[in-house]
């Protein structure tokens, strides 16, 4: 999840989900694309449950499964999941969107779902660049130059190192909790007891009890179960909900990299030396030029307080900001409409 240093409560409730209403990506409204209706619950919720056959590619060092949706010539995004969710939390937003004429692409990230390594000699690690790289390398598989970058949690620190790292690949960006370029040694100072306290589970993954829960398939479906209810305080997902996504925890992968993470973040494991050079620029904390959408979720305990103003600095491009009311952190899933509406609005910028 985000940088502990970002967190508190929300002091209000700002923009509230909206409609999806803008015009698709070539700036022209149709009666067929300008205003899909959601028919599930609030804010388009549950309206779906599945996405088409899933496909896959070799990239880098995985093979990459994903979801694809929307008109093959049409201008790219790519929808990036955090931890612990999967693709799923797109389910919903990803037809908004292909219906305005986006072709929607959502993979697996390392160690989840269908997504595997080609080696089993390769480290199963998982450094904040070594995940943007495997997204750049499906980009380079995918034939796709630039694309429009929209993500939470893991994804949207991801989407954040790209589009400072390789901004010649962004075309826009939505990045849910602002600025999430994890700065390894800034994390070895303690935060205040609060925001410890809701980082309870990046220390018990700092154990051997946690590790063995993470080892564990159905003790650590469980843990990523408790971790939906806390953090999502009145989404009232039902258990079909959660099993569609627990099936990417099965990943023989997954402890490795959700453990290796999460202890990398906080110093206490080396990243590879392949990935120093790129580590190095990330820590200090390098600008994002590029059109960018910045989301918060108001029921969210990592959202920070009021307008976006405490990461506001990191993002010198154009620029918007909207807290979403009534919605913790899955917010694409949680509130499929407004997200989407963010990444038409980031590529109209």
């Amino acid at each position: 999840m985000i940088n502990r240093r970002t967190f508190s409560k929300a002091a209000g409730l700002g923009t509230g989900a909206a409609a999806l209403s803008l015009s698709g990506p070539h700036g022209q409204a149709s009666a067929a694309t300008s205003s899909p209706r959601p028919r599930g619950g609030s804010d388009g919720r549950g309206t779906h449950t599945a996405f088409p056959e899933l496909k896959r590619v070799k990239a880098g060092a995985l093979s990459v499964s994903y979801a694809e949706v929307g008109p093959a010539h049409g201008p790219v995004v790519l929808c990036l999941h955090g931890w612990p969710y999967d693709i799923h939390s797109f389910v919903d937003v990803a037809p908004l969107l292909a219906d305005l004429g986006y072709r929607v692409i959502v993979p697996y990230l390392r160690g989840h779902g269908g997504t595997h390594f080609l080696s089993g000699r390769t480290p199963r690690t998982a450094e904040q660049s070594a995940v943007a790289l495997d997204i750049i390398a499906l980009m380079d598989a995918l034939k796709i130059d630039k694309a429009v970058l929209a993500g939470f949690d893991w994804g949207s620190r991801t989407a954040d190192v790209i589009a400072a790292l390789w901004p010649e690949r962004v075309k826009a960006l939505v990045s849910t909790g602002g600025y999430l370029i994890t700065d390894v040694k800034a994390q070895l100072e303690p935060a205040a007891a609060a925001v410890e306290h809701n980082w309870w589970y990046q220390w018990y993954f700092a154990t051997e009890r946690g590790k063995k829960t993470m080892e564990d398939v159905d003790d650590r479906i469980a843990l990523c179960r408790y971790v939906w209810t806390l953090v999502s305080p009145n989404w009232a997902f039902d258990d079909a909900t959660f099993a569609r996504t627990a099936e990417a925890f099965r990943n023989p992968d997954y402890a490795a990299i959700v453990l290796f993470n999460y202890r990398w973040r906080i110093g206490l494991v080396e990243g590879l030396p392949r990935y120093d050079r790129y580590e190095k620029r990330l820590a200090a904390q390098p600008s994002i030029h590029v059109p960018t959408v910045t989301l918060d979720a108001a029921l969210d305990p990592f959202t920070p307080p009021g307008d976006g103003s405490a990461y506001r600095h990191h993002f010198t491009g154009r620029y918007d900001h909207r807290t979403i009311a009534d919605v913790g952190h899955n917010l694409p899933q949680e509130a499929p409409a407004a997200f989407a509406q963010a990444v038409v609005d980031a590529d109209h910028l």
